[in-house]
C-alpha cells in the first residue's frame, strides 16, 4: 500500500517546496487514492511540489500515469512537480518511456 506523508515545510516561506513522501507499491490497487491525494495536495502546495520516491518498492505504468496527470494539473496552477529519490527501477521505466526528460529530478 502506498503511504503518503505530505509535509509542507512548516514555518517556511511561501517559496519553500512542498514535500510528499511516498512508500510501498504504486500499482493498480493504489493509483486512484494516490491521484486524489496528490491532486488535493496541489491546493495547499507552494510553487514547487517535490515527490520523494525513495521508499517506493514498485511503480507500474499506472503510477507513471498518475505522475503525468498530476504534473499537468500542477502546471496549470503554476506549480512545478519534481521527483527525488527515484529508485533504479523507476528511473529505468522513465528512461525507457522517454519521460525522464519530462520530470525534473532533484538529488
Amino acid at each position: 500500500m502506498t503511504v503518503i506523508d505530505i509535509a509542507p515545510l512548516a514555518g517556511a516561506s511561501a517559496s519553500a517546496p512542498t514535500l510528499v513522501h511516498l512508500s510501498g507499491d504504486i500499482d493498480i490497487f493504489t493509483t486512484a487514492r494516490l491521484r486524489q491525494r496528490l491532486i488535493n495536495t496541489l491546493a495547499h502546495s507552494t510553487d514547487l511540489l517535490i515527490v520523494d520516491l525513495s521508499q517506493v518498492t514498485f511503480c507500474g505504468a499506472g503510477g507513471i500515469g498518475v505522475l503525468i496527470g498530476v504534473q499537468g494539473r500542477a502546471r496549470t496552477r503554476g506549480i512545478t512537480l519534481a521527483l527525488t529519490g527515484v529508485p533504479p527501477r523507476v528511473a529505468r521505466l522513465l528512461r525507457i518511456t522517454g519521460l525522464d526528460h519530462r520530470f525534473p529530478v532533484m538529488a
